[in-house]
Order: C-alpha cells, then sequence, then structure tokens
C-alpha cells in the first residue's frame, strides 16, 4: 500500500500536463463517488419516509434544529 508521501512524490514525477489531468481525473471521481453517497442517503431518506420514521414538523422547528446543529458544530 503506497502512503499519501509517496504518491505524491509521484505524481510530481510527471510532467505538468499529466499532472494537470491527474488532478481533474481525481476530482471528478471524488464528485461521482459523493453523488453516489448522497444517493444512497436519499435513497435510505425514502425508505425511512416510507416506513413512517419521521415524525411531523413544523419548518420553524427544523430551521431551530439545524441553526442549532450549525451552533454545535462550531463550538
Amino acid at each position: 500500500m503506497s502512503t499519501l508521501d509517496q504518491v505524491l512524490e509521484t505524481a510530481l514525477q510527471l510532467s505538468y500536463e499529466q499532472q494537470e489531468m491527474l488532478i481533474k481525473i481525481l476530482q471528478n471521481r471524488h464528485h461521482q463517488s459523493r453523488r453516489a453517497e448522497i444517493a444512497a442517503d436519499a435513497q435510505q431518506s425514502l425508505v425511512d419516509f416510507r416506513a413512517g420514521k419521521f415524525r411531523p414538523q413544523s419548518s420553524q422547528s427544523v430551521i431551530a434544529e439545524l441553526r442549532q446543529s450549525l451552533d454545535d458544530a462550531e463550538t
């Protein structure tokens, strides 16, 4: 298994154009992976919704919970 330092050292040996291509490939694959993760989360949310696992809430209470979670994350 390669370490990050080994991978970076190898990448730096590539030509500038190949480094640019590698960056674009990695970004695209990262975006694809993230989209797949979001899609899986959405699918699970739909399953949970259909199973009745969500409780009804007002938009105000949802926004308040979101704000609270953001405040908690900052501290």
